[in-house]
């Protein structure tokens, strides 16, 4: 049985914001605020704070040094897998996938996601929160933040049937183009954990996407939590000129992204695979 975020758990996720905001616009080695101050300034309870601080502290945005405080963490060195002139094709995932709405309101875009989406941080956008399940079983959990202004009328069931990139071009005459997204390792917090169905602090990928459409205007940010005991990334390079080009079903269901018609180019093959339960 799927559970239903708690109170807590959205306090949670607009803290975290908050301090990836805080990180994005300091120096590595910068100091960050202490907790009390934190607390006070965002007006949430020490363990709801130190919840999202431990969080950024594992996945290596922030560092605690024993008597000194917490400091922005040394800035993670990115490799390039593909040239910029083209772009990953995204295969079939197995499983039949699904999803679940956890959450759904219209909020002020804020500082952070604003930057992403170009829209002013009064802006308002549509955020969802929906759990992936494969087979019937919890996989990820996704985070949007759309500009509320591109769906108007969208409803939490146009999020759990059918593609949101085809509802986009169908009732919006919004064409998605390209995305850029970035995949790195990290832990599960406690309430990811409960919702996906795994220990707390369990291995996952989380995945960090914006899409743009065809005027290359920012029409989605999303990031995602994918279980790590069950999903894993491959990647096919084609190192020639003369790799086959395999065109994509717009069915499929693409790591980390809703199933759509991003473009299919060669130069490497990303593919999400689901492992069986033991």
């Amino acid at each position: 049985m799927v559970s239903e975020p708690s109170r807590s758990a959205v306090k949670r996720e607009r803290v975290r914001d908050y301090l990836m905001e805080l990180v994005e616009s300091c120096a590595p080695g910068d100091p960050i605020p202490s907790e009390r101050t934190l607390c006070e300034q965002l007006g949430v309870s020490r363990p709801t704070l130190r919840s999202a601080v431990d969080e950024l502290v594992t996945t290596g945005l922030l560092v605690r040094e024993h008597g000194r405080g917490m400091f922005v963490a040394r800035a993670k060195i990115t490799q390039e897998l593909a040239p910029a002139r083209d772009a990953y094709r995204l295969p079939q995932a197995s499983g039949s996938w699904a999803s679940k709405v956890l959450e759904f309101t219209t909020v002020q875009a804020g500082a952070r996601v604003g930057r992403r989406l170009h829209v002013s941080p009064a802006a308002e956008i549509t955020y969802i929160a929906r759990l992936r399940l494969v087979d019937d079983e919890p996989m990820a959990i996704e985070y949007l933040h759309v500009p509320a202004a591109l769906v108007p009328g969208l409803q939490p069931g146009d999020m759990e049937s059918g593609d949101f990139y085809d509802f986009l071009r169908e009732r919006h005459g919004v064409r998605v183009h390209e995305a850029v997204q970035s995949i790195e390792p990290t832990v599960t917090n406690e309430e990811e954990a409960r919702l996906i169905g795994v220990p707390v602090l369990s291995p996952a990928l989380l995945f960090e996407r914006l899409t743009k459409d065809t005027t290359g205007r920012p029409v989605e940010y999303v990031h995602s939590v994918y279980r790590g005991d069950r999903y894993r990334i491959v990647s096919r390079l084609a190192l020639g000129d003369t790799a086959p080009a395999t065109p994509l079903s717009a069915a499929q269901h693409h790591p980390g992204i809703p199933p759509g018609d991003l473009a299919s180019r060669r130069e490497v093959m990303t593919t999400g695979d689901v492992q069986p339960g033991s």
